[in-house]
Formats: structure tokens, C-alpha cells, sequence
């Protein structure tokens, strides 16, 4: 079951998968039609929010390693859960450079 609140025009304005949060939060199936539509457009919208944040992540990326090659900051300047986090996102970029070839496409040194 889930919940749903509507607004006076008998629109959807929110939903929980779970939670009834106040009295006026209509319980549905999971299956309903509406619902399932709701949760899709605002998947939907929130979609183009979540790339430009991930590209942004990566300027921020590519921005500090500039940063550091240019001895303009120092990786032991950022907190140990930062360095974590940066090396973490250095090694997966790495990982995802590296599965995009394929065995033909690498070239021998």
C-alpha cells in the first residue's frame, strides 16, 4: 500500500511509498494507475536536476586535479573523508574509461 495527497482539483501533489503522514493522506494500492504516474513524472522532472548534477560533480572533479597538479592545493588539504571521496571517484572514473574498450579496441605500447 501507499499513500497519496491531492490537492482540490483532485490532482496528486505528493505521495509516500509507506507513510500515512497526516489524516488527509489517501491509502492506494501500489499498482494505482494514478499513482504509478505520478511517480513517474516526477521522476521525470527531478531527472534533469540529477545530470546536471553529476556533470557538475565532475567539473568539481576535473577542477581540483587541476588544482593539485598545479601545486596550487595539496590533496592532504582536504579532510581524510574528502580524500576518501576523491580517490573513490578517481578510481570508478578510472574503472568506467577502461571498461568502455574493448579488447580490440586497445591498442598495444
Amino acid at each position: 500500500m501507499a499513500y497519496i495527497l491531492k490537492n482540490e482539483a483532485g490532482t496528486i501533489i505528493a505521495a509516500s511509498p509507506d507513510t500515512q503522514v497526516t489524516p488527509d493522506w489517501v491509502e492506494v494500492e501500489n499498482t494505482n494507475a494514478e499513482y504509478l504516474e505520478f511517480l513517474d513524472n516526477e521522476l521525470k522532472k527531478h531527472h534533469t536536476f540529477r545530470e546536471s548534477d553529476i556533470q557538475l560533480a565532475r567539473v568539481l572533479e576535473d577542477l581540483i586535479s587541476i588544482l593539485i597538479d598545479r601545486s596550487l592545493i595539496s590533496f592532504t588539504d582536504f579532510p581524510s573523508a574528502a580524500q576518501k571521496r576523491l580517490n573513490e571517484r578517481q578510481s570508478l572514473r578510472h574503472k568506467n574509461k577502461l571498461n568502455l574498450l574493448g579488447d580490440d579496441d586497445v591498442t598495444p605500447l
